[in-house]
């Protein structure tokens, strides 16, 4: 959806900056704002596990379950698979990241003191292409696509995807 500002009652179209998407930066600022933007706590940077790096660790205290946050500045980079990856270790090193929150936190939780159906991964880019809705088309599946925009002027939204034919469940593939 467009912006626009407002000059003597004319809507004047904000365009958008592509150049100014510089994905460490949407990083830092998504970090520094989870609360406003999702309701969310913040874990930690750069999480490495396995033989991965998660950009954020963050923690949902409402369902009591972890949101991995992954950024990507272009479109062209996959984002299916990622996502799968990404829920995929969440879900088979509940332990370490169990590890890191009482680090953090300094709690003394075990594994079964989290909600591990509620986790999920958040895909944030500056746009997806359709193929990329497509493979994500599940309304079961944990993983969300937000576009974020950063306009003139410094202007900065996130806008949630809405998946296309996301009536099916993952299920009916058992």
């Amino acid at each position: 959806m467009p912006f626009y500002s407002i000059k003597s009652k004319k809507l004047i179209p904000i365009k958008t900056s592509l150049n100014k998407f510089v994905e460490k930066d949407v990083q830092i600022l998504t970090e520094q704002n989870l609360d406003e933007l999702f309701d969310l706590e913040f874990l930690d940077t750069e999480v490495p596990i396995s033989n991965f790096r998660i950009d954020t660790l963050a923690f949902d205290p409402e369902t009591s379950s972890f949101v991995i946050i992954e950024y990507k500045r272009d479109r062209s980079f996959s984002v299916s698979d990622q996502g799968l990856s990404y829920l995929s270790l969440l879900l088979n090193h509940k332990a370490d990241f169990v590890l890191k929150y009482n680090k953090i936190k300094n709690q003394n939780k075990s594994v079964e003191d989290f909600d591990w159906a509620q986790s999920r991964v958040v895909l944030v880019a500056n746009s997806f292409t359709p193929h990329q809705l497509q493979a994500l088309g599940f309304r079961d599946l944990p993983i969300e696509l937000w576009e974020v925009k950063i306009n003139e002027d410094d202007l900065f939204y996130y806008d949630k995807i809405n998946i296309p034919h996301a009536e099916e469940s993952k299920d009916v593939i058992r």
